[in-house]
């Protein structure tokens, strides 16, 4: 806090320290800690932090960064972000529901120990390479956020031997903490967060992503070989068998949910377990206040903040959103996102569907005793392109072309209106693979023609495709080209297109550019005023000298004489003074002596984005 405000956290929201600042995330896969007899493996939890926490500080002397002030920044602060993956999983395994004080408090130790053990390997670290650049100024603040964390450890209520195993370790290692960081300093300003995890998720291959509930029991899984088969969440026969069910209650159990995709009315099943297996969606959805408790229950041991979504159901009200919102800021959360089902046109991941939708749409019927509605009947209207044939008699032109001593022909047809509708090609002899691909473009061009496609789309993208053959032609209108493509659809343009989407796409006539040279504009320039009023205008010499003596000037009718100096004679460096000399005017920028295209400045020269020339430098 001495050395920056947090201004905003990064699109996942777990991220929230100072600007121009990164962090290096990893996660552990909690269900690879739980042990045969369904207990949360405490110590090697442990373990595996101080080793991921010492090789994630390490990766940052060797990584590279987007800019140099973020690479400052992180080095000098040394920003991590240990976390983990499956909770709801693990949850589940062990026979705790997700909403439940079991489950948050199992949550919070677990959070509390991996947080705590960071910070011990942190201050471990300092005492051999030295605390982080930014320490020194923000020692105060730092230690007392230490002492928060301690604090709120000693809060946590344990309901069960296995989550009071994991708070001794997570109360040993904050006794470590104070002691060798007051002592020592910490490595790294920042340890833990809690990321989506949704990629490495299922690299992991974790049922459940961060610290999220699974989203349903019943999945979809892809073969190899093509097709998917439906499977039940693989975590649920190992709850069945912690929670006491025989094998062949356990096989009932999974087959009505592999069929109906929820556990209301399973054969066998105590309702004082359907809690455990309450997901995210589905006929047993978590209530919303439940993914905000989970929350509260695991930010006071973080050092960043959680990503995770409250998901609500499609019937969610605005105030119920604005009370999950309230709720998170009450609890102390620093973040909170939500998502309402069915909110978008298409979302990445739905409940099961066939039974399992519609045992929920009965249920909802149930509840609700909604009216049947009448059948309406949707008239549903596609558009579809539609083809403009041409006329059996059209208009045709032929134009012959050569391309960088490459002989060519090629014919276009237009609509009454004048609209180009299809053209032929005929290159090299007849039956050389040239001829037919020729053949082959022309057919597909004049199908998109006719089908809509605009002829200034087709200009745009083949104008400045560089191939052999290339070079000189015999078109006064277009004396350079790139390739065949080019010259085609430029000299197309030319013959088919107005002057605005010519002038848009930089193609011009050689008339037009010779106009460009004489007035500076491409476009024609309307004569004003009656022929004798032409005629009595009055004609104006002037002489320019090197030596600037006075200049006398007089009209036709000799009625007004004047004296004017004359400027010194200019001399040309570049093209754009040379082009200024010709018109008598200044030119923004000159047109390229090789294909005739606007060049743009460059330094004090001027480069060709068509064909790459330069004009020289002065």
């Amino acid at each position: 806090p001495e050395t920056g405000r947090i201004t905003a956290s990064n699109p996942c929201s777990e991220y929230m320290s100072l600007d121009n600042s990164s962090c290096n995330l990893a996660s552990l896969n909690l269900l690879k800690f739980l042990k045969d007899d369904d207990t949360f493996d405490g110590p090697l939890f442990a373990k595996a932090v101080e080793l991921i926490i010492t090789a994630m500080d390490i990766s940052i002397c060797f990584a590279d960064f987007p800019t140099e002030a973020i690479g400052k920044t992180t080095v000098d602060y040394r920003q991590l972000g240990i976390g983990y993956a499956n909770l709801g999983a693990l949850l589940m395994a062990m026979g705790l529901g997700y909403d439940s004080d079991g489950g948050r408090s199992m949550a919070a130790t677990i959070t509390s120990l991996m947080t705590g053990t960071s910070y011990k390997r942190s201050a471990e670290l300092a005492a051999v390479v030295g605390p982080y650049a930014g320490y020194a100024r923000n020692a105060a603040a730092h230690q007392r956020v230490m002492r928060k964390h301690q604090a709120a450890n000693d809060t946590v209520r344990t309901l069960h031997v296995t989550d009071r195993q994991v708070h001794q370790l997570a109360t040993q290692a904050w006794a470590d903490v104070i002691e060798l960081g007051a002592s020592n300093g910490f490595r790294n300003a920042q340890a833990s967060v809690l990321a989506p995890t949704g990629t490495i998720g299922f690299m992991m291959d974790c049922d459940t992503t961060g610290i999220e509930p699974d989203f349903s029991l019943v999945k979809f899984k892809k073969l190899v070989g093509g097709g998917s088969m439906q499977i039940v969440n693989q975590t649920i026969p190992r709850a069945l068998r912690k929670l006491g069910y025989q094998p062949e209650q356990v096989e009932a159990i999974v087959a009505y949910i592999a069929e109906h995709g929820h556990v209301v009315d399973a054969p066998g099943l105590k309702s004082e377990h359907y809690e455990i297996f309450d997901t995210a969606m589905g006929a047993r959805s978590l209530k919303p206040m439940g993914h905000v408790r989970m929350m509260a229950a695991a930010q006071p041991f973080l050092s960043g903040a959680i990503s995770k979504t409250v998901n609500l159901p499609e019937t969610a009200t605005v105030e119920e959103i604005e009370e999950v919102y309230l709720q998170s800021w009450k609890l102390g959360l620093k973040a909170t996102a939500i998502y309402r089902d069915n909110c978008k046109v298409g979302q990445p991941l739905a409940d099961g569907g066939g039974k399992a939708k519609k045992d929920a749409a009965d249920a909802a019927d149930a509840l609700t005793a909604a009216a049947e509605e009448a059948t309406k009947v949707v008239e549903k209207i596609v558009y579809a392109p539609t083809r403009k044939r041409l006329p059996k008699s059209r208009t045709s032109r032929t134009t012959s072309f050569t391309v960088g001593g490459a002989e060519g022909y090629m014919t276009s047809g237009a609509h009454d209106d004048g609209e180009l509708g299809e053209i032929f090609l005929k290159l090299g002899k007849q039956g050389s693979t040239l001829a037919g691909v020729m053949d082959a473009f022309s057919i597909a061009v004049s199908i998109g023609l006719q089908y809509g496609v605009p002829l200034e789309t087709y200009v745009s993208k083949f104008t400045n495709l560089r191939f052999e053959p290339a070079g000189l032609t015999d078109d006064p209108d277009v004396r350079m080209s790139q390739s065949i493509m080019d010259y085609i659809f430029r000299r197309l343009a030319l013959d088919y297109l107005s002057y605005e989407k010519r002038a848009a796409l930089g193609i011009y006539s050689a008339e037009e550019r010779q106009r460009y040279l004489e007035t500076g504009s491409y476009e024609p320039v309307e004569e004003t005023g009656s022929p004798a009023e032409l005629i009595d205008a009055p004609v104006v010499e002037i002489v320019e000298d090197a030596h600037a003596e006075p200049v006398v000037t007089h009209d036709t009718h000799g009625s007004d004489q004047r004296e004017v100096p004359a400027e010194p004679a200019k001399t040309a460096h570049t093209s754009a003074e040379l082009l200024e000399q010709i018109t008598g005017h200044a030119v923004d920028s000159p047109l390229c002596f090789t294909c005739g295209t606007k060049m743009r400045p460059a330094g004090s020269c001027y480069v060709c984005e068509g064909c790459g020339s330069t004009s020289g430098c002065s």
